[in-house]
């Protein structure tokens, strides 16, 4: 599924490799980020509906058809405390847990967060797609890094939805 913003992503560091005015180079920050969100959520959906059709067909029934209307409500905060802590204490403990050491193996070794690298991409996306508006002062590189950043938090949730 990360295929469908990785190729874009692919495709514009080719195209963009010779290009040296940053001006062109930030008009893809918008492309990039509503891939990287589109991807995300997709991915949020597969997550949470494969997890519950798990434990059983009705539950699979009642999250698909929740799930249909999430449109890009999938915050860090969302993901936290909208739909893992609808599971039960047990798989909230688990994400938050996760998380929070992914985050300091991340911090410690990279000096990055991968939260804020998550939700900067989210909301580059809101920016671009609700308002119009290119983000300012995000270069195309350091929305393709938060994108593949971002992925730990999906994998992360991926890691805390089994059974």
């Amino acid at each position: 599924m990360y295929h469908l913003a990785e190729d874009t992503i692919d495709h514009l560091d080719q195209t963009l490799r010779t290009e040296n005015d940053p001006f062109i180079k930030s008009r893809y920050v918008g492309l990039i980020s509503v891939a990287a969100v589109t991807v995300y959520e997709l991915k949020i959906k597969e997550i949470f509906i494969s997890f519950s059709t798990k434990k059983h067909k009705v539950l699979g029934d009642f999250v698909s058809k929740h799930f249909e209307r999430i449109n890009g409500r999938v915050s860090y905060k969302n993901i936290k405390d909208d739909y893992v802590v609808r599971f039960g204490e047990r798989y909230s403990k688990r994400f938050k847990k996760r998380i929070d050491l992914k985050e300091k193996e991340f911090l410690k070794l990279h000096k990055k967060s991968i939260v804020t690298a998550y939700n900067n991409v989210v909301t580059w996306r809101n920016q671009f797609a609700h308002e119009g508006k290119l983000p300012s002062q995000v270069t195309f590189e350091e929305v393709k890094d938060s994108y593949y950043l971002g992925k730990h938090v999906i994998t992360e949730l991926q890691e805390t939805m089994q059974r």
